[in-house]
């Protein structure tokens, strides 16, 4: 049997580590090590510093509420040697480290660590001297969509067009996002819209489950980003929407299984894998009962029964009412031969 000739694996699975380790050093590299395993090539985070980013009575959304953001990114800040510390274990698991800053100053910082990819977040989208900003530094640039209209991304697009890896990521800013609310159709469009821009298309996922991204990737998506959590039960405000290790590994063979399967298209009219189940499944023309020479064919004199090594149902045209040129059996496999 020819086996499918696989490809190298080029589409992009990013862990959204986010903020899900609630400032503890120690959860950042486990939760590092758990995208490794669950088949990430990315892990991703955020850095906030509050002061540059957030008025101190700058209203929480909706699902979290139990501490103010401002308090709540001083909390979970981590030092420069403990983000090279995570970048280096990235590394060291063979996959990138990619990073959200939410200011300039938050560029500034991962400049310093050395950050191999940047993500302008949906709520700056409209943060042009940001999105300039990151523009400038020359590194691969993921953008969010997610609160965004096409006018605003034709803006954003248009100042990182100078840049050579950019990804747009189809996203809905809702936690969950509902399926009616996903926007796949995005996907395409912004393929449509952006392809002589020399824009790859991703999707950043907020949906409960695995099925939105497999799909997004039987669209085209080249960068698939989910959130991964230890468990949904974890305090902050991604762990309660994001894929626990297991359901991200499945997650992430499923994008395998779909990447293989769009690298290697099929031949219909190559039946060559198919041959021995043909043998087994489809049918021949037999005699019915016994049948005497001169009698003509019809179909009470035939049936059609497995395997298929004689005469296939599809020729029953070519014979129905021919007279047979000599005595048969039941069940015999009934050729041109057989026929005046």
């Amino acid at each position: 049997m020819r086996m499918a000739t696989v490809k190298n694996q080029d589409i992009e699975i990013i862990a959204e580590i986010g903020s899900v380790h609630d400032g503890s050093f120690g959860n950042a590299i486990k939760l590092v090590e758990c995208a490794a395993e669950s088949g990430a090539t990315v892990a991703k985070f955020q850095l906030h510093i509050s002061s540059a980013e957030t008025s101190e009575n700058a209203p929480n959304p909706s699902y979290f509420n139990s501490e103010s953001r401002f308090d709540y990114f001083n909390r979970i800040t981590f030092s420069k040697s403990q983000w090279l510390e995570i970048k280096e274990r990235c590394h060291s698991l063979g996959i990138k480290f990619g990073c959200s800053p939410f200011s300039i100053e938050a560029v500034d910082f991962l400049l310093e660590v050395g950050v191999d990819i940047l993500k302008i977040p949906s709520g700056e989208i409209t943060n042009h001297p940001l999105i300039e900003y990151v523009a400038e530094t020359g590194l691969p640039i993921h953008i969010s969509s997610g609160m965004s209209t096409w006018a605003e991304l034709d803006e954003a697009i248009a100042i990182l067009t100078p840049v050579q890896n950019i990804c747009l990521m189809q996203c809905a800013s809702l936690y969950p996002a509902p399926p009616l609310k996903i926007g796949l159709n995005n996907i395409l469009e912004m393929k449509n819209r952006y392809e002589s821009k020399r824009v790859s298309v991703g999707f950043s996922d907020h949906s409960t489950g695995i099925v939105m991204p497999i799909a997004a990737v039987a669209l085209g998506a080249r960068a698939i980003e989910k959130h991964l959590t230890f468990s949904r039960k974890m305090y902050g405000s991604d762990a309660f929407n994001a894929l626990e290790p297991l359901e991200f590994k499945e997650m992430s063979l499923g994008i395998r299984a779909v990447e293989i399967a769009l690298q290697n298209p099929v031949d219909k009219n190559n039946i060559e894998d198919f041959l021995e189940n043909r043998l087994i499944f489809q049918k021949s023309i037999v005699a019915g009962r016994n049948l005497a020479k001169g009698e003509s064919i019809s179909l009470e004199c035939v049936k059609f029964l497995k395997p298929a090594n004689g005469l296939l149902p599809s020729e029953w045209k070519k014979i129905t009412g021919r007279k047979i040129n000599r005595n048969l059996p039941a069940g015999h496999l009934i050729s041109f031969e057989d026929l005046e």
